[in-house]
């Protein structure tokens, strides 16, 4: 049986990611919570997903025998210069919750019109072993910020975030469907060939 660690404590991504890692045979999916002694606390103080991204996996590997798998992920608004980025889950402050998070958004774009309401929420994901880099791929999801959240479902900025063409929230949708269209599914997507490659050789 081969392992994949998740490195992560994000309930919601744990889940998420488990989610869209089913199809692989004799794979053992973990997440941080799983091990016995946790490795060091990671300061995610990368000006990028993708350097978080990469110093969560990469350190992390120095712990673990198997694949591990990180992830930075989050909104980045045009009419924010980029914000809230790679601060998307401590904006309001740290360990902030996403209501808080959600209404210093609205806030800050309170007198911003429809229009200029553009946004991306965008993933990166990389895979590491034994303290190396695998591989960081990216997925990328672009639409516009709402007024007001609408839907109960998913997490993070996902009431606020209508993607292009579409009609409802990703907190509006199934968990199946967002899992087909969001940034993270279209990241892991791309990871997926490698993930396979590289236990064919673990």
């Amino acid at each position: 049986m081969t392992e994949i660690l998740i490195a992560t404590h994000n309930a919601n991504k744990r889940r998420e990611i488990k989610a869209l890692l089913k199809g692989f045979d004799k794979v053992k999916v973990l997440n941080l919570d799983d091990l016995e002694s946790s490795p060091p606390m990671i300061v995610e103080d990368g000006k990028t997903f993708r350097q978080n991204a990469i110093k969560k996996a990469v350190i992390t590997s120095k712990f673990f025998k198997g694949l591990v798998l990180a992830d930075d992920s989050g909104l980045e608004v045009t009419a924010l210069d980029g914000k809230p980025g790679v601060r998307s889950a401590r904006f309001a402050r740290v360990k902030a919750t996403d209501k808080e998070n959600n209404e210093k958004l609205l806030k800050l774009l309170e007198d911003t019109p429809e229009k200029k309401r553009k946004a991306r929420f965008v993933c990166h994901i990389v895979l590491a072993e034994r303290g190396h880099l695998l591989v960081s791929v990216e997925g990328v999801v672009r639409g516009e910020v709402l007024s007001a959240p609408k839907g109960k479902n998913g997490f993070g900025y996902d009431p606020l975030f209508v993607p292009t063409g579409g009609k409802k929230t990703f907190a509006e949708m199934t968990a199946t469907y967002k899992n087909r269209i969001s940034h993270r599914s279209l990241a892991l997507a791309k990871l997926k060939k490698s993930i396979g490659k590289y236990l064919k050789n673990s």
